[in-house]
Formats: structure tokens, sequence, C-alpha cells
């Protein structure tokens, strides 16, 4: 990723959404007749003068204070993950050696990551949880998340990626009741991924694989939105209990900060919550592909 042209790109996306009443200026006061805010404007808002605010939305962070930044982002209303996206993009433009950058160092220690991991979620037996990187590569999954996420089992050659499921498998849009909802959170968060670790060449030829296979990640890829992707509730349509609603919590692992855990819970006293245990039964039968005659009832 081109740290300068995303920088250039997000700033001016940020702008032109910001129309001139929501900061209190009004087309007949300024005699605009376009939307969104001019460059200038942008600059007075955040009290610096148009030729440095001009210099970063051409792509030039380096050097700019972090008051200079939360200024910036109090005057185009950024949200927390915005925010974040925009000192991600700071201190890669900051970083001028190799050390600065995010390595790969930790890919070697990836197996042994994985089975600590795989026991933690094992001892998770009465919630469906798996483990993911920030690519949304699938790490490992205990028994009650393979049975509630078949499609995202880990083969033990390529793991599964959420993404590439989501993007390039037609079934997911069946999988998931309100898919569009999923697929956009999904394009958002490595949106703002992209901008913390642009020097990931997995992730960089990932984004790459789906611009070129999926028109929806394309499209939505250009729009520039960010999302902190930490908690989110889906209807999930079960292949052998039907309809389950669930809400993830991401958890991540202070030893492996590359690791997050997703657990999901359903509802107490709910349907989702009994069709959940009457999974639960099924995956410890080990009866797989015999789903039980009450399973969706």
């Amino acid at each position: 990723m081109d740290t300068g042209t995303e920088v250039s790109d997000f700033l001016r996306s940020r702008r032109a959404r910001l129309t001139p009443d929501a900061v209190g200026l009004t087309a007949s006061s300024t005699g605009r007749r376009v939307k969104g805010l001019r460059r200038e404007e942008v600059a007075i808002l955040a009290g610096v003068s148009a030729e440095y605010y001009n210099r970063m939305e051409r792509g030039k962070l380096a050097g700019v204070s972090a008051s200079v930044l939360y200024a910036v982002a109090r005057a185009l209303q950024l949200d927390d993950a915005e925010e974040q996206h925009l000192f991600d993009l700071a201190r890669t433009a900051n970083a001028t050696t190799a050390a600065t950058r995010p390595g790969s160092k930790r890919a070697a220690t990836r197996p042994a990551v994985a089975a600590r991991t795989q026991r933690l979620l094992d001892g998770m037996v009465e919630l469906p949880a798996y483990a993911r990187n920030a690519r949304c590569d699938v790490l490992a999954m205990n028994r009650l998340g393979a049975a509630l996420m078949p499609g995202l089992r880990p083969n033990g050659k390529q793991p599964a990626n959420i993404a590439r499921f989501i993007f390039l498998d037609p079934s997911s849009q069946e999988f998931y009741a309100d898919w569009e909802r999923i697929a956009r959170d999904i394009v958002a968060a490595f949106r703002i991924e992209a901008g913390r670790n642009p020097y990931d060449r997995a992730l960089t030829d990932l984004i790459g694989e789906l611009t070129t296979r999926s028109h929806p990640f394309r499209t939505w890829w250009a729009s520039h939105n960010v999302r902190l992707h930490t908690s989110s509730t889906k209807t999930i349509r079960n292949p052998v209990v039907g309809e389950i609603e669930v809400t993830g919590e991401a958890l991540t692992l202070a030893s492996e900060p590359d690791v997050t855990i997703i657990a999901y819970t359903a509802e107490p006293a709910s349907t989702s919550e009994e069709r959940l245990r009457l999974l639960a039964s099924w995956a410890a039968s080990e009866e797989i592909g015999t789903p039980p005659r009450s399973a969706a009832g």
C-alpha cells in the first residue's frame, strides 16, 4: 500500500462527506455549489494554515504533530476508528527505517502459537470460538466453533480465510442472514489494518485478490471507511440447527498481539441459546452430517 495515496484518499473522502451545515456553514454564506468542505475550510476549523493542510492532503504526514492530527480529526468529525486510522497512517509516514516497520519475525513461532491457542480454545467447551490473525485467517477452532461455522474449519494446510469465504464463496450469502453488513465490516476492518500494518505482504496480496475478484469488495474498499471490529451480533444459518443469533467478542492475547480469539454467546433463555446447546450436544456425539430430528424445530 502506498501510504501517501492512502492518506490523500482518506482525507479527501472524509472531507467530501462532511456537509457545510454540520460545521455551521451554509451554501448561501459561502457561495458554494458543491457539497463537502473545501480544504481551506478544514484548515480554518483545525487551526492550521491552508498550505499546511493542503500538504497533509497531498499525503505528506511526516513530521505532523499529534496536536495537529487531533485538530484535523476534530475538524473532520472522525470517529474513534477513523482517528486511529489517521494516527496509524502518520506513524507509518514517520517510519524511516526498516527497523520501525512491522516485520515477519512472528511467523516463525506460528506453530507453537497455534498449539497453545488450540488448548485455550478447547477449554471453552460451552462457547463456539476460534482464533484468527489480522488478515482473518482462521488459525484454530474449538469443536463447537467448527460445528457452528463448518465452512471455516482449518484444513491443516492453508488456513480458511473469513474474507475469502465471504466474498468468493457464494454459500456465504446464505450462511450469514445479514451478509452485506458483515461484508462491509470486513472491508472496513481490512482498511484500518492496512493503515496499521502497510508492510504486511500477505495482507496486501489478499486485498489485491479480493479487489480483482469481487465487485462488492472493490466498491466498498474505494469508500475508505474504517471500523474497529471488537464486538458484533450476527444471525448464522447453521446447517444442523437452523438460525442462531450470536454475539462475538474479540479477545486479544497479551502474549501474542497478532492473534485474536472470537468467542460467541447467545442471549440467555432464547431460542438461539437452546439451539446452541443442541448443536453442542450434536458436536460432542461426533455424528457429523446426521442432524437430530428437532434441529431446526
